[in-house]
């Protein structure tokens, strides 16, 4: 199923609109990438608008956590996911968004960057 992505069917009202026109294809949408916790590391590379291309992370093992006390980074192994403030549903089927917190092997992290968008899985590691 395709997605569209123009905005031209919708007053800022609420109403509806008749559309001028038809759909183009460079207003396709595609769905949204649902980052699994997995024990392999897969991403996908999909062109875009304009010839560019987007990596979406499909399954996360690793993360780059950053621990502000030593000011570095670490490319840590992901154990769990703990808690998904976007959807509760989203951490009992193990799926990271921006926002999740993760269990990792240095200690739980809260994820900064949007895997389905980025193409990694960046994270800060939380106080204990």
């Amino acid at each position: 199923m395709a997605i569209y992505q123009g905005n031209d069917l919708r007053k800022v009202t609420g109403g509806l609109k008749r559309s001028y026109r038809d759909k183009r294809k460079y207003e396709l949408g595609s769905m949204p990438t649902e980052t699994k916790l997995s024990d392999k590391h897969v991403v996908k590379v999909e062109r875009v608008m304009g010839g560019n291309e987007k990596v979406k992370v499909v399954y996360a093992q690793y993360a780059n956590v950053y621990d502000p006390v030593e000011k570095r980074s670490k490319k840590v192994k992901i154990t769990a996911v703990l808690e998904t403030p976007a959807n509760r549903e989203y951490a009992r089927r193990g799926i990271i968004v921006k926002g999740t917190i993760i269990q990792t092997e240095i200690g739980k992290a809260v994820v900064t960057s949007r895997p389905g968008q980025d193409g990694t899985v960046n994270a800060l590691l939380l106080k204990e």
